[in-house]
């Protein structure tokens, strides 16, 4: 039953999802946010590092996925995002995991059907997929998606996707049939 622990990455807090496969069945591990608060840069990405060794120590995911960068308006933004998701990437690296990289739009499209979907969309999305009672908070919800594209990612070539009958697409947006 491999595990997939999945990543939204940022510098002052850091979202995380772990899901297991179970065949084509999906089970939610754990999902929360590491807050790392408005302290030294360096500090806050040592405390990625350190809490997200800790969360892989703790809960043995066998592989990693990850939100890329994208360049929005703010240029330093986007290079403090991409150090926070090296630091990511470094503590999975570092307890041995494969890592795979996924940009927001892919993953949208992959939960929600639509590249540019709201948040509000994948949250409510992956508390359906998961069948959680309680409401996730944005960043969970987006590590949770990342997570579960990976999944997807790796099962649509051999005909496996884990999202429910109905939400199934294929890589161009189109239905995923069997």
């Amino acid at each position: 039953m491999p595990r997939i622990l999945g990543i939204d990455p940022g510098s002052r807090k850091t979202g995380f999802g772990i899901i297991e496969l179970e065949g084509k069945q999906i089970k939610h591990v754990v999902n929360g946010r590491l807050l790392v608060g408005d302290g030294e840069f360096s500090d806050r990405l040592r405390q990625i590092f350190e809490g997200l060794s800790d969360l892989i120590d703790r809960y043995q995911p066998d592989m990693m996925a990850i939100e890329k960068v994208f360049l929005h308006k703010n240029a330093d933004s986007a290079l403090k995002l991409g150090q926070a998701r090296g630091a990511a990437i470094c503590a999975a690296v570092n307890k041995q995991l494969s890592v795979a990289e996924y940009s927001a739009t892919q993953i949208k499209k992959a939960v929600v059907g639509n590249g540019h979907a709201k948040k509000e969309q994948v949250q409510y999305m992956m508390a359906v997929v998961l069948k959680l009672s309680e409401p996730l908070q944005e960043d969970a919800a987006d590590a949770l998606a990342c997570a579960l594209t990976h999944a997807n990612h790796a099962a649509i070539g051999n005909s496996q996707s884990r999202l429910p009958e109905g939400m199934r697409t294929t890589r161009r947006g189109g239905r995923y049939s069997r």
